[in-house]
């Protein structure tokens, strides 16, 4: 056995780069973790891989902050439901699957009566948006949009601007992908809803 003495001061701290590494927990250790670790954005898969997300950088920020935007707009202008930031956790364990965290999220207003949103939100949201940074790869976000469709997330976009693309996940649907678009009409599930690329690209 390998024994080390406790580091004196932050310069002696040791940091153990996992970031090529599969780490499982399960729900209860995540929980910890989550309340441990405030200021990382951790998420949790069905099959209890934890996900380490950096923060990230400015252009992404932006992207992301103007997509909140026009969805908070919306929701302010018809108050048919609640909007959602990257910030909020959803707890799908009991519909088969893990703890996500959507860059953008909205749950019609009937949906969350008697519910209880201080945690982990307890509900598939209705609609969802993920945003590729410039450091994500695109296969595990395509993954993920995919068990959002699996979970019975209504609309899901997947905006890419490295590509310019749009890929919009529905149940029982095949994706389907927008190049460079300037709007995506999503009123099939939230009414009179045009979200607007012009901040995005």
């Amino acid at each position: 056995m390998i024994t080390t003495a406790a580091p004196t001061s932050s310069a002696d701290v040791l940091l153990l780069n996992v970031s090529h590494a599969k780490l499982t927990v399960t729900p209860a250790q995540f929980d910890q973790l989550c309340i441990d670790n405030p200021e990382l954005r951790l998420e949790l898969t069905k099959d209890g891989e934890l996900i380490v997300s950096p923060p990230t950088g400015g252009e992404s920020g932006k992207r992301n902050f103007n997509l909140a935007l026009e969805v908070g707009i919306w929701n302010r202008q018809t108050h048919l439901g609640e909007a959602f930031d990257s910030s909020t956790g959803y707890d799908f364990i009991a519909f088969g699957g893990g703890k996500l965290s959507p860059d953008v999220s909205w749950i019609e207003k009937s949906r969350l009566e008697g519910i209880n949103i201080v945690g982990f939100i307890p509900l598939v949201p209705d609609f969802v948006i993920e945003l590729r940074s410039a450091t994500d790869p695109l296969r595990p976000l395509q993954e993920k949009m995919g068990e959002y469709r699996r979970l019975g997330v209504k609309l899901g976009l997947l905006v890419n601007p490295l590509d310019r693309q749009v890929e919009i996940y529905r149940i029982g649907q095949e994706m389907e992908r927008l190049e460079s678009p300037d709007t995506i009409d999503c009123s099939e599930v939230m009414s009179g809803f045009v979200l607007k690329m012009s901040k995005i690209w």
